[in-house]
Protein backbone atom coordinates (compact mmCIF):
# COMPACT_ATOMS: atom_id res chain seq x y z
CA UNK A 1 0.00 0.00 0.00
CA UNK A 2 1.13 3.83 -0.57
CA UNK A 3 1.18 6.10 2.26
CA UNK A 4 0.40 9.54 1.79
CA UNK A 5 2.08 11.35 4.47
CA UNK A 6 1.32 14.88 5.09
CA UNK A 7 2.17 16.76 8.58
CA UNK A 8 0.86 19.37 9.12
CA UNK A 9 0.44 22.74 11.34
CA UNK A 10 -2.22 25.20 11.87
CA UNK A 11 -3.89 24.46 8.17
CA UNK A 12 -7.03 23.61 9.17
CA UNK A 13 -8.29 26.33 6.33
CA UNK A 14 -6.28 24.58 3.57
CA UNK A 15 -6.25 20.91 4.30
CA UNK A 16 -10.24 20.17 3.04
CA UNK A 17 -8.43 21.76 -0.91
CA UNK A 18 -5.87 18.32 -0.50
CA UNK A 19 -8.61 16.19 1.43
CA UNK A 20 -10.85 16.58 -2.11
CA UNK A 21 -8.08 16.22 -4.74
CA UNK A 22 -7.60 12.71 -2.43
CA UNK A 23 -10.95 12.05 -2.67
CA UNK A 24 -11.36 12.33 -6.66
CA UNK A 25 -8.41 9.79 -7.20
CA UNK A 26 -8.88 7.73 -10.28
CA UNK A 27 -7.04 5.06 -7.63
CA UNK A 28 -7.92 5.13 -4.02
CA UNK A 29 -5.99 1.95 -2.72
CA UNK A 30 -3.76 4.34 -0.25
CA UNK A 31 -3.64 5.39 3.16
CA UNK A 32 -3.73 9.28 4.57
CA UNK A 33 -1.86 9.98 7.78
CA UNK A 34 -2.29 13.11 8.77
CA UNK A 35 0.22 14.08 11.58
CA UNK A 36 -0.91 17.41 13.25
CA UNK A 37 2.39 18.92 14.73
CA UNK A 38 0.60 20.48 17.43
CA UNK A 39 -1.22 23.23 15.98
CA UNK A 40 -3.55 25.57 17.67
CA UNK A 41 -6.56 25.33 15.38
CA UNK A 42 -9.39 22.87 15.40
CA UNK A 43 -7.38 20.42 12.59
CA UNK A 44 -7.98 17.21 15.18
CA UNK A 45 -11.60 17.21 15.21
CA UNK A 46 -12.15 18.19 11.39
CA UNK A 47 -9.43 15.47 10.79
CA UNK A 48 -11.06 12.96 12.90
CA UNK A 49 -14.82 14.14 11.67
CA UNK A 50 -14.07 13.05 7.79
CA UNK A 51 -12.81 9.64 8.54
CA UNK A 52 -15.54 7.36 8.15
CA UNK A 53 -16.58 9.29 4.53
CA UNK A 54 -13.11 9.33 3.13
CA UNK A 55 -13.39 6.09 0.56
CA UNK A 56 -9.75 5.49 2.30
CA UNK A 57 -7.92 5.12 5.31
CA UNK A 58 -7.71 8.14 7.51
CA UNK A 59 -4.88 8.09 10.34
CA UNK A 60 -4.68 10.87 12.69
CA UNK A 61 -1.71 11.78 14.96
CA UNK A 62 -0.87 14.57 17.24
CA UNK A 63 2.79 15.18 18.65
CA UNK A 64 4.03 18.33 20.42
CA UNK A 65 5.51 21.05 18.12
CA UNK A 66 8.77 19.94 16.91
CA UNK A 67 8.86 20.87 13.53
CA UNK A 68 7.91 19.38 9.92
CA UNK A 69 10.93 17.29 9.61
CA UNK A 70 10.18 15.20 13.48
CA UNK A 71 6.55 14.72 12.33
CA UNK A 72 8.21 12.96 9.41
CA UNK A 73 10.02 10.99 11.82
CA UNK A 74 6.82 10.12 13.54
CA UNK A 75 5.08 9.87 10.84
CA UNK A 76 7.14 7.30 9.09
CA UNK A 77 7.20 4.88 12.08
CA UNK A 78 3.19 4.70 12.20
CA UNK A 79 2.96 4.35 8.31
CA UNK A 80 1.66 0.97 6.71
CA UNK A 81 2.37 1.53 3.11
CA UNK A 82 5.63 -0.13 2.19
CA UNK A 83 6.04 3.31 0.02
CA UNK A 84 5.73 6.55 1.31
CA UNK A 85 4.33 10.13 -1.22
CA UNK A 86 4.80 13.13 1.26
CA UNK A 87 2.41 15.96 0.43
CA UNK A 88 1.93 19.28 2.35
CA UNK A 89 -0.92 20.63 4.40
CA UNK A 90 -1.55 23.25 1.51
CA UNK A 91 -0.84 21.69 -1.51
CA UNK A 92 -2.78 19.25 -3.45
CA UNK A 93 -2.60 16.55 -6.08
CA UNK A 94 -3.86 15.82 -10.02
CA UNK A 95 -6.32 13.70 -10.12
CA UNK A 96 -4.47 10.67 -11.99
CA UNK A 97 -1.38 11.15 -9.35
CA UNK A 98 -1.77 8.21 -7.10
CA UNK A 99 -1.95 6.08 -10.58
CA UNK A 100 0.56 7.68 -12.26
CA UNK A 101 2.80 6.95 -8.68
CA UNK A 102 1.79 3.07 -8.40
CA UNK A 103 2.81 2.53 -12.15
CA UNK A 104 5.66 4.10 -11.71
CA UNK A 105 6.44 1.48 -8.38
CA UNK A 106 4.85 -1.43 -10.24
CA UNK A 107 7.63 -0.49 -13.08
CA UNK A 108 10.26 -0.22 -10.31
CA UNK A 109 9.77 -3.87 -8.87
CA UNK A 110 10.48 -5.12 -12.21
CA UNK A 111 14.45 -2.80 -12.11
CA UNK A 112 17.73 -4.69 -12.32
CA UNK A 113 19.36 -2.00 -9.78
CA UNK A 114 17.00 -1.58 -6.57
CA UNK A 115 15.23 1.30 -6.81
CA UNK A 116 14.73 3.94 -3.51
CA UNK A 117 12.40 6.08 -5.03
CA UNK A 118 10.37 7.59 -7.82
CA UNK A 119 9.70 11.46 -8.59
CA UNK A 120 7.38 13.59 -10.57
CA UNK A 121 7.33 17.57 -10.79
CA UNK A 122 5.46 19.89 -9.09
CA UNK A 123 3.29 22.61 -10.79
CA UNK A 124 1.48 25.82 -9.66
CA UNK A 125 -2.29 26.01 -9.47
CA UNK A 126 -2.51 26.81 -13.13
CA UNK A 127 -0.73 23.45 -13.99
CA UNK A 128 2.45 25.49 -15.08
CA UNK A 129 5.61 23.57 -14.29
CA UNK A 130 7.29 24.93 -11.69
CA UNK A 131 11.26 25.17 -12.86
CA UNK A 132 13.27 24.54 -16.05
CA UNK A 133 11.69 22.03 -18.99
CA UNK A 134 13.80 19.12 -19.14
CA UNK A 135 12.92 17.62 -22.88
CA UNK A 136 15.41 15.24 -24.55
CA UNK A 137 16.09 13.52 -21.67
CA UNK A 138 14.99 9.71 -21.01
CA UNK A 139 11.71 9.33 -18.83
CA UNK A 140 12.49 8.24 -15.94
CA UNK A 141 15.71 9.72 -15.56
CA UNK A 142 18.25 7.75 -12.83
CA UNK A 143 19.80 10.89 -10.89
CA UNK A 144 20.51 12.33 -7.46
CA UNK A 145 18.26 14.65 -5.82
CA UNK A 146 21.54 17.80 -5.34
CA UNK A 147 21.90 16.67 -9.31
CA UNK A 148 18.33 16.77 -10.42
CA UNK A 149 17.45 19.85 -8.12
CA UNK A 150 20.19 21.59 -10.24
CA UNK A 151 18.85 20.96 -13.29
CA UNK A 152 14.87 21.55 -12.63
CA UNK A 153 15.43 24.21 -10.26
CA UNK A 154 12.37 24.12 -9.13
CA UNK A 155 10.39 21.64 -6.03
CA UNK A 156 9.79 18.18 -6.58
CA UNK A 157 7.31 15.23 -5.43
CA UNK A 158 9.12 12.54 -4.03
CA UNK A 159 8.01 9.05 -3.34
CA UNK A 160 10.18 6.81 -0.91
CA UNK A 161 10.62 3.55 0.69
CA UNK A 162 9.80 3.57 3.92
CA UNK A 163 11.91 1.00 5.24
CA UNK A 164 14.75 3.08 3.57
CA UNK A 165 13.14 6.50 5.30
CA UNK A 166 12.45 4.67 8.43
CA UNK A 167 16.52 3.45 8.73
CA UNK A 168 16.93 7.59 8.22
CA UNK A 169 15.33 9.63 10.10
CA UNK A 170 15.44 13.48 10.58
CA UNK A 171 18.39 14.77 13.45
CA UNK A 172 16.08 16.24 16.18
CA UNK A 173 17.99 19.41 17.59
CA UNK A 174 17.12 20.85 20.56
CA UNK A 175 16.07 23.90 20.07
CA UNK A 176 15.49 23.87 16.18
CA UNK A 177 12.41 22.58 14.53
CA UNK A 178 13.67 22.54 10.37
CA UNK A 179 16.27 20.43 8.82
CA UNK A 180 16.44 20.73 5.12
CA UNK A 181 15.15 17.57 3.62
CA UNK A 182 17.79 17.10 0.87
CA UNK A 183 19.80 16.38 3.75
CA UNK A 184 18.12 13.01 4.04
CA UNK A 185 16.97 12.45 0.25
CA UNK A 186 20.66 12.69 -0.83
CA UNK A 187 21.10 9.82 1.46
CA UNK A 188 18.45 7.65 0.65
CA UNK A 189 20.18 8.20 -2.98
CA UNK A 190 22.59 6.65 -1.72
CA UNK A 191 20.64 3.70 -0.93
CA UNK A 192 19.64 2.90 -4.17
CA UNK A 193 18.45 4.30 -7.32
CA UNK A 194 15.82 7.42 -7.85
CA UNK A 195 13.54 7.33 -10.99
CA UNK A 196 13.01 11.15 -12.10
CA UNK A 197 9.62 11.53 -14.88
CA UNK A 198 10.67 15.23 -15.11
CA UNK A 199 7.81 15.26 -18.02
CA UNK A 200 5.17 15.31 -15.66
CA UNK A 201 3.38 17.03 -12.39
CA UNK A 202 1.22 15.51 -10.34
CA UNK A 203 1.37 17.57 -7.56
CA UNK A 204 0.18 20.74 -7.21
CA UNK A 205 1.44 23.93 -4.67
CA UNK A 206 1.11 27.54 -3.90
CA UNK A 207 3.96 29.20 -1.73
CA UNK A 208 1.80 31.05 1.32
CA UNK A 209 3.41 33.92 2.98
CA UNK A 210 4.20 31.89 6.09
CA UNK A 211 6.02 28.79 4.29
CA UNK A 212 9.98 27.86 4.08
CA UNK A 213 10.50 28.89 0.37
CA UNK A 214 9.64 32.60 1.12
CA UNK A 215 11.20 32.63 4.64
CA UNK A 216 14.71 31.13 3.95
CA UNK A 217 17.00 33.20 5.72
CA UNK A 218 14.67 33.59 8.87
CA UNK A 219 14.82 29.61 8.71
CA UNK A 220 18.32 29.79 8.43
CA UNK A 221 18.99 32.17 11.27
CA UNK A 222 16.86 30.62 13.44
CA UNK A 223 17.83 26.51 12.30
CA UNK A 224 21.89 27.01 11.70
CA UNK A 225 22.57 23.34 12.97
CA UNK A 226 19.83 21.78 10.80
CA UNK A 227 21.24 23.68 7.97
CA UNK A 228 24.85 23.35 8.75
CA UNK A 229 24.56 19.35 8.58
CA UNK A 230 22.81 19.87 5.28
CA UNK A 231 25.60 22.82 3.65
CA UNK A 232 28.32 20.36 5.22
CA UNK A 233 27.25 17.59 3.93
CA UNK A 234 27.01 19.34 0.48
CA UNK A 235 30.39 20.77 0.03
CA UNK A 236 31.51 16.76 -0.35
CA UNK A 237 28.82 15.64 -2.28
CA UNK A 238 29.00 18.94 -5.31
CA UNK A 239 31.06 18.01 -8.16
CA UNK A 240 31.62 21.75 -9.54
CA UNK A 241 33.98 24.04 -7.14
CA UNK A 242 31.98 26.71 -7.33
CA UNK A 243 28.74 24.54 -5.40
CA UNK A 244 31.05 23.33 -3.38
CA UNK A 245 32.69 26.84 -2.33
CA UNK A 246 28.75 27.93 -1.85
CA UNK A 247 27.93 25.32 0.25
CA UNK A 248 31.38 26.44 1.92
CA UNK A 249 30.16 30.42 2.59
CA UNK A 250 27.03 28.70 3.58
CA UNK A 251 28.42 26.14 6.13
CA UNK A 252 30.24 29.51 7.73
CA UNK A 253 27.44 31.73 7.72
CA UNK A 254 25.93 28.83 9.99
CA UNK A 255 28.87 28.41 12.17
CA UNK A 256 28.32 31.75 12.84
CA UNK A 257 24.76 31.84 13.30
CA UNK A 258 25.46 28.83 15.84
CA UNK A 259 27.99 31.26 17.81
CA UNK A 260 25.62 33.66 17.88
CA UNK A 261 22.81 31.22 19.34
CA UNK A 262 25.30 29.87 22.15
CA UNK A 263 26.17 33.50 22.90
CA UNK A 264 22.69 34.73 23.50
CA UNK A 265 21.53 31.15 25.57
CA UNK A 266 24.58 32.19 27.76
CA UNK A 267 23.37 35.53 28.50
CA UNK A 268 20.00 34.27 28.91
CA UNK A 269 21.66 31.51 31.35
CA UNK A 270 21.40 32.80 35.50
CA UNK A 271 24.23 33.46 36.93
Amino acid sequence: MLTILTPTYNRRHTLPRLYESLRGQSRLDFEWLIVDDGSSDDTQSWAHALRAGAGFPVTVLRQENGGKHVALNTGVRAARGDWIFIVDSDDLLTEDAVERVMGALSAAMGAPRFVAGVCFRRADMERRLLGLDCEGLPSPFVGTPSQVGRMVRGDLAYVFRREIMAGLPFPVIPGEKFVPELYIWNQIGDRGAIWFYLDRAIYLCEYLDDGYTRNFRAHLRRNPEGFLLFYAAQVGREQRWTDKLKAGIRSVQCLAYCAAKAAAGRGRSPT
